[in-house]
């Protein structure tokens, strides 16, 4: 059974009813050894079920300084016009498990005290997280935003919070919501929660869960065997489903006909 649930209390939860906007920030659609990239295929088949209100793929070539790439960020955020009751955010980002342990490592890291935040910022590769950031704290002041990601938008939250005196805001809290996998709240090596203490509020954070277990197509099933995290808005997508009313055997159904007809 498809459920979703509090990433603190592990009680039931859910995201807002109504239609949803999904945004997603991307340089490349991750793939898996085998072409696939399954998390992807989720979010289409959420999709294909209950239609988001409007899709957007935004291609990030952002190889200009952090503060710059949080100002555009901004600037998207401030000027976007919401179809729906409220915005998805999803993000695909190669090795992005590890793109987000090395900004939340600069941030922290005593050795940089000499050092802005953006300036800090800049030492990191991918620049994605940034302009999500700067797009969450604009955005968040409108409508509600759901970041759609496990360790990576955990720390998209802490670099909107670690900005926002940066740039004279404060982040709107109850206007926002993590929302990932079961999957990614059980790797060790990605600790959610830990980067969620690091805020200064408490977020709302939810789960939601979904089994490969009943796949007619082989492959699928490996991904419960933890080779899937998150990524491409899935957890959200799945949460987005579950307050549409779709089950697991209607969101796994819908993802092998993806793949029948490619």
């Amino acid at each position: 059974m498809m459920q979703t649930f509090n990433l603190f209390t592990n009680k039931p939860d859910a995201l807002l009813e109504g239609k949803a906007d999904f945004v997603l920030a991307t340089k490349e659609l991750p793939k898996t050894p085998n072409g696939l990239s399954t998390l992807a295929l989720i979010s289409r088949a959420v999709h294909n079920l209950d239609a988001f209100s409007s899709v957007e793929i935004l291609d990030l070539g952002l190889d200009v300084e952090a503060k710059e790439v949080f100002a555009k960020g901004m600037t998207f955020g401030k000027s976007y016009e919401l179809k729906g009751n409220y915005l998805i955010l999803g993000e695909s980002i190669l090795e992005g498990i590890r793109v987000a342990t090395d900004i939340a490592l600069v941030l922290e890291n005593d050795v940089l005290e000499d050092k802005s935040n953006f300036e800090k910022l800049s030492l990191v590769s991918d620049r994605t997280l940034i302009f999500c950031a700067g797009f969450l704290l604009e955005a968040s002041r409108r409508f509600h935003v759901v970041l759609a990601g496990g360790i990576q938008m955990a720390v998209c939250l802490l670099i909107a919070d670690k900005l926002r005196e940066d740039v004279l805001m404060r982040v709107k809290s109850d206007n926002i919501t993590l929302a990932t996998t079961v999957w990614a709240t059980q790797d060790k090596s990605a600790n959610i929660k830990q980067i969620l203490e690091q805020l200064s509020y408490k977020p709302h954070a939810v789960y939601t869960t979904f089994s490969f277990a009943e796949a007619e197509i082989p492959i699928l099933q490996k991904y419960d065997e933890s080779e899937a995290q998150d990524g491409v808005g899935a957890g959200g997508c799945l949460a987005y489903a579950v307050t549409q009313g779709r089950t697991n055997k209607e969101v796994l159904d819908a993802i092998e006909l993806i793949i029948y007809m490619m």
